[in-house]
């Protein structure tokens, strides 16, 4: 697992916001609603923190279209109408022995009668960006 985010992934963060908040006052809400993200992951215990990192940088790249905000204290990530799709509750959040991913009715992942709406998440590998990186995709397809 990497150390967190690069200072470059974090030059590149804080350039966002700036452009967000320059766009007037909507796109201040965007900066300051990834603002409070970030915040919050940096507000992590490590552990939680190095994971909520890579799968902020995952959701981000695989579904640019959701916007970053906190939905109960949690980095979740939120449709154009506002909704839910998708949220990273870390495990230090309710002293749980792994961090969830999970999806609100929002995301698109219907299957049948019954799906899986949320993940235990523990470790970080490339398989588990693989397998988040196509459920993101899937969710707002």
């Amino acid at each position: 697992m990497s150390d967190g985010f690069s200072a470059e992934e974090r030059a590149a963060m804080k350039e966002r916001a700036a452009e967000l908040r320059a766009e007037g006052k909507k796109g201040a809400k965007k900066a300051d609603d990834l603002q409070a993200v970030l915040d919050r992951i940096a507000q992590m215990a490590p552990e939680d923190r190095e994971l909520a990192e890579r799968v902020h940088m995952t959701i981000t790249s695989a579904a640019p279209e959701l916007a970053p905000k906190t939905w109960y204290g949690m980095p979740a990530y939120a449709d154009a109408a506002g909704k839910i799709v998708v949220f990273f509750q870390d495990a230090g959040k309710f002293k749980y022995r792994y961090s969830t991913l999970g999806f609100q009715e929002a995301a698109k992942l219907d299957d049948g009668d019954m799906w899986p709406a949320s993940f235990a998440l523990v470790k970080w590998s490339p398989e588990v960006e693989k397998k988040i990186t196509e459920l993101v995709r899937a969710a707002v397809s």
